[in-house]
């Protein structure tokens, strides 16, 4: 319960911190050319609000609604979510976003997208400044990977050290390092010491989307960091702090996952545990926990391994931080073209898949790397051209430009209706696959 709420406490500020920014992006340009912001809100508000206030001799009410699915900056003249049709029914006023030429209304409609890029590229810049870019490359994980059974069809051993996709080599094991070999010709690993090419099929993005099981993990061996505590079931056997763990219940255990797995497989039992010490091998009894603990505190990849950290200093930070966002984007965008397969449509997630980007305890590195992420992709999402979005309003305006024709208001109201059906469907099918993962998969 505990890590359920500390995901979705960093889940809620991230998103209300990037709805803020959107909306003080149309709040910004709107003002700029003198254009009435009559309500600026974080979350909706039907029927009430859980907080307001308007300032004196000011025209925009400020407040928190109670619907949390995002917020919204209501614009004097515009047809939006609010659906006013009362005002719009009246003759257009000089403050009103209708009066304004249509490169103005443009900028106020784009503003929300432009802030969150460029909020995202701050962000970047800032994590970079202060904690640098630290990795673990691949060719100092000397076990290499256990891989997924999608992975093991085509040729893949666990224990396989990747070297190259095609001609480039990989680096570091992430999303791109997947992107690279899943649209590569050929893969080369390290595998007992030999180089092997490994020949990838035209649709292995669509074969991972399918087997939902991912691409790979870290491998690496179970050594103990430390014991939990005196009571603990290892230290009453007598496991000591360095302690490499080769044996569950006589069965060997070369990685953590093996040994993890076979002390589930052993939970609630008396068991014998297989150490190395000091190049000394000794078994030892003891009893699991219900859990399939023995209270051990592990060495992950990152203190097993030689890790790499590049620093920079406040003025490098910028293009360094650039270049992550537009890299980003443009992977988030290519991305795009798998959410149009059966495959990739069933793995659109809701608010419990962004959940679980974040950690399950507070990491401020990561919750500030994750929403720079959730702000290129609110950014990326908003610029769509669908009725109600950002990029549905812009889609209406750029016609209007090159035509020199203005869309009616009717047909403006209706393409809203249709858009914001479609969000809402769009809604209920993503949070609905996560639902269905939770209690079925």
């Amino acid at each position: 319960m505990e890590t359920f709420l500390i995901k979705a406490l960093q889940l809620i500020v991230s998103l209300s911190i990037l709805v803020i920014v959107h909306e003080l992006g149309h709040f910004f340009f709107s003002r700029l050319f003198k254009v009435r912001v009559e309500k600026f809100y974080l979350f909706f508000n039907p029927w009430f609000s859980l907080f307001k206030y308007k300032p004196k001799n000011s025209d925009t009410e400020y407040g928190v609604g109670w619907l949390p699915l995002g917020g919204y900056c209501k614009i004097s003249g515009m047809i939006d979510e609010s659906m006013d049709k009362e005002a719009m029914a009246q003759p257009p006023k000089p403050y009103e976003f209708r009066s304004k030429p249509a490169g103005q209304r443009l900028l106020i409609m784009a503003g929300g997208v432009l802030f969150n890029f460029l909020f995202a590229l701050i962000i970047y810049s800032m994590v970079l400044f202060h904690w640098g870019d630290s990795y673990l490359p691949l060719k100092n994980m000397k076990m290499g990977m256990d891989y997924s059974e999608t992975f093991h069809q085509i040729g893949f051993k666990d224990g396989d050290i990747l070297l190259k996709a095609d001609t480039v080599s990989l680096d570091r094991f992430d999303e791109d390092c997947l992107r690279s070999v899943v649209s590569a010709n050929n893969v080369t690993v390290l595998r007992n010491g030999v180089e092997v090419i490994i020949p990838i099929p035209k649709d292995m993005m669509k074969r991972v989307l399918k087997d939902k099981k991912g691409f790979a993990s870290m491998r690496f061996p179970m050594i103990v960091k430390d014991v939990a505590n005196a009571e603990s079931p290892a230290a009453v056997a007598g496991i000591e702090k360095g302690d490499h763990i080769v044996s569950i219940d006589g069965v060997e255990t070369q990685t953590f996952y093996d040994a993890a797995l076979a002390l589930h497989k052993c939970k609630g039992k008396l068991t014998t545990v297989g150490v190395e010490r000091n190049g000394m091998r000794e078994d030892y009894s003891l009893q699991v926990d219900s859990a399939g603990k023995i209270g051990v505190v592990v060495e992950g990849p990152a203190e097993l391994y030689k890790t790499v950290t590049k620093k920079y200093n406040f003025f490098a930070s910028f293009p360094a931080g650039i270049s992550r966002g537009v890299h980003t984007l443009k992977s988030y965008v290519s991305d795009m073209q798998y959410v149009f397969t059966k495959e990739g449509a069933s793995s659109i997630g809701g608010f419990g898949s962004i959940g679980g980007l974040f950690p399950s305890s507070w990491d401020w590195e990561i919750f500030w790397e994750r929403t720079a992420w959730l702000s290129v992709v609110l950014a990326f999402m908003n610029i769509l051209p669908i009725p109600a979005l950002d990029g549905g309003h812009i889609l209406f305006l750029l016609y209007e430009v090159v035509t020199r024709r203005k869309p009616s208001d009717k047909f403006l109201e209706y393409a809203q209706v249709v858009g914001m059906f479609l969000l809402f469907a769009l809604l209920l099918y993503a949070n609905g696959n996560d639902v269905f993962r939770y209690f079925f998969k």
